[in-house]
């Protein structure tokens, strides 16, 4: 999830590699990661500190599993224990700076840290004390005191700060922005301003996003690093190369599988393409790949795995608050959007290795079935809890259940095997990797609480009608680009906090663009800012594994997300790829779509059946829009101008293979390895 944890045992893989090697490249993705993921910038030199994070942390963990078993506290009082805690852990873990802290060769957390760490402690137990004024008829009457407005004014403040230290500036200065225009624009007063804000739990820093955080969201996350703790991450490497790895380009469709199915229990694109690429780029550019190509699959792909079932990097719960759809029937919906995304980066990178000749991985050193099938077992959690929630269980229950059977698992190998110790250290890395989520979403609630209650949504809509004189595709795109902006170096959940709130409400009350049809479309561009230049954090991340140029591997990252962008286009035009409306609407779609995105990959490729010439890849790339186009007309001509060009590439193709002239189209193979 978003955050790391970073007392994980090592993911061994069945596919032999050099231990040096692994070590010297899980060394290198960590000095990675802390460059580019603000969430993994924590002190590791913390003395006696260690023992009250620990301690904290282990207390925030087991009041969530009790709320979880037990029943949530009313919502305020939940959020207020829940970002206390947060609070608290974020200031003592991390420096207010890359170099402020402690002087050189010192150990332990500042003066000025610990006292923060309290006071945003006691700003929200000031809540759970105080709850019973706060939220009484007499307040309305009375008025609230001075020392309210103070600690309402302090808790915000700190939320705020403890939000820059752990997730990045930009949310933060959306907030700030959101703030300044309550204030100045909607003409609200500072005092009345930080009361509704930190005092109720209906909008604001304990409005929907901490809700949700503080009784599904936190669980989940833990679900994920008991998981974790059982080597799954192992076992999807394993399939994903058993699977892929012998085909052309092998090592990169490999990548591709084993980021999504690792995608489908982190929510961080960042920390999912340092932890998976420190292997699979190195094989990618042994194979022949180019770093940025290696290095931009990597992300790609494990920018995707934000958008699979069922955690969709946890923004899936928020996802059924706003929009009052059961988080079951959200992850089914998903599935749809998700599969094409992945799709259209494998093909991205197959027509890459056709144009490179690039072979698959030789049979004989793919990791064996045997000892893949004996941990299948690995997978009962993730079934256990798809099949509760579409069951009709509540997330929570579904949740402690997964935690419950992961943790059980875990007894089974010796390797995996918990003592008290690991136990404790698991309970502290569930809270650890919940830190960035909580005060993400504390920060976006400002966000989302000014939106809504100032008529700030409403306004930005009409602008963006007014600019695109009402033309409906226009304001598709120009929706897409404030979505890309706003998406850029957030992490998932606030992500899609802030574009559901300022950009969903366009689409939803002016065109009757369906509901879940604008929040997913929201959704794909504001995760797909993580591989969009300027700001493609994943694909800096996957640069600076893969050694390449940050910018080229950005651009290339884009090329190969080209799939991602095209799609929520077609659900919005065509809702039925989000399963509204009957099979016969959804298989003409789904075939013209998956065909639209077979010209475009192979076009920016430059291969298709043979290498492209400039004519052909234009043609290619119109050809593939027309067949996106959910129209039948438009799509039969598309249709028409891909077929001849198939016709020309495959005559072109039969002369190359008879006359002997020319390169090679097919991939140079080696021993066992499959074209």
């Amino acid at each position: 999830m978003n955050g790391k944890d970073h007392e994980n045992p090592p993911q061994v893989s069945a596919l032999e590699v050099d231990e040096n090697a692994q070590h010297e490249a899980e060394a290198h993705a960590e000095e990675v990661l802390r460059e580019h993921d603000t969430s993994s910038r924590f002190r590791t030199r913390l003395g006696f500190w260690a023992w009250v994070v620990g301690g904290l942390s282990i207390a925030l963990t087991l009041f969530h599993l009790y709320t979880g078993l037990t029943g949530s506290r009313i919502p305020l009082v939940q959020g207020a224990i829940h970002l206390g805690g947060a609070t608290s852990l974020i200031f003592l873990l991390y420096p207010a700076g890359r170099r402020v802290g402690r002087p050189r060769g010192k150990i332990g957390v500042p003066w000025w840290d610990v006292l923060l760490a309290l006071l945003g402690l006691g700003a929200n137990l000031y809540i759970v004390v105080r709850y019973s004024y706060l939220t009484s008829n007499l307040v309305q009457i009375m008025g609230y005191d001075t020392i309210d407005y103070v600690v309402a004014t302090l808790g915000i403040v700190l939320t705020l700060e403890a939000t820059r230290r752990c997730v990045g500036l930009p949310i933060v200065l959306i907030a700030l922005g959101a703030i300044a225009y309550s204030i100045f624009g909607a003409g609200l007063s500072w005092s009345n301003y930080v009361v509704s804000t930190f005092f109720t739990g209906r909008s604001g820093i304990f409005g929907t996003p901490i809700q949700v955080s503080s009784t599904f969201i936190f669980l989940f996350l833990l679900f994920a690093v008991v998981l974790i703790r059982t080597n799954i991450g192992a076992l999807f490497n394993d399939l994903a190369f058993r699977l892929t790895g012998r085909f052309t380009g092998g090592p990169a469709k490999a990548a591709v599988a084993a980021s999504g199915l690792q995608g489908m229990i982190s929510g961080s694109s960042v920390a999912n393409t340092v932890a998976s690429g420190s292997f699979t780029i190195p094989l990618m550019k042994r194979s022949g790949f180019k770093p940025h190509f290696a290095g931009a699959t990597e992300a790609t792909a494990s920018t995707g795995g934000q958008l699979m079932p069922p955690i969709m990097g946890a923004a899936a719960f928020i996802m059924a608050e706003y929009t009052g759809i059961p988080y079951s029937q959200i992850i089914i919906i998903a599935i749809i959007p998700a599969a094409l995304y992945f799709l259209g980066v494998f093909l991205s990178v197959h027509f890459e290795a056709k144009h490179m000749r690039i072979a698959g991985i030789p049979q004989d050193k793919l990791p064996g079935w045997k000892s893949i099938l004996t941990r299948l077992d690995l997978l009962a959690p993730l079934v256990i809890i798809v099949t509760m929630m579409l069951s009709g269980f509540s997330p929570a229950r579904a949740a402690l259940w997964g935690i419950g059977v992961a943790f059980a698992l875990s007894f089974l190998r010796k390797s995996t095997r918990l003592s008290f110790t690991g136990i404790l250290k698991t309970l502290e890395a569930g809270a650890r990797t919940a830190l960035p989520v909580i005060a993400a979403c504390a920060t976006a609630g400002i966000v989302a609480g000014t939106v809504t209650s100032t008529g700030l949504g409403g306004r930005l809509g009409r602008g963006i009608i007014d600019i695109a004189q009402g033309n409906f595709l226009l304001v598709l795109v120009m929706t897409m680009i404030v979505c890309l902006i706003l998406g850029m170096g957030l992490p998932t959940t606030a992500n899609y906090v802030v574009t559901a709130t300022v950009a969903a409400p366009i689409l939803i009350n002016n065109f009757d663009v369906p509901v879940i049809a604008a929040h997913m479309f929201v959704f794909f561009f504001g995760i797909l800012a993580d591989v969009t230049p300027p700001v493609c954090l994943a694909a800096y991340a996957g640069s600076g594994i893969a050694g390449s140029n940050p910018m080229k591997t950005g651009v290339t990252a884009l090329r190969l997300a080209i799939a991602g962008f095209l799609i929520p286009y077609v659900f919005v035009l065509e809702p039925s790829l989000l399963l509204e409306g009957s099979m016969l609407e959804l298989a003409p779609a789904l075939l013209t779509v998956v065909l639209g995105m077979i010209a475009i990959a192979s076009a920016l490729a430059g291969y298709l059946f043979a290498d492209t010439t400039r004519v052909e890849q234009v043609l290619l790339i119109i050809a593939g829009i027309l067949m996106v186009y959910p129209s039948i007309p438009i799509s039969l001509l598309g249709m028409a101008i891909a077929a001849a060009i198939v016709v020309v590439q495959l005559l072109r193709r039969r002369r190359q293979d008879g006359t002997g002239g020319g390169t090679s189209t097919a991939p140079t193979t080696t021993s066992g390895a499959a074209t």
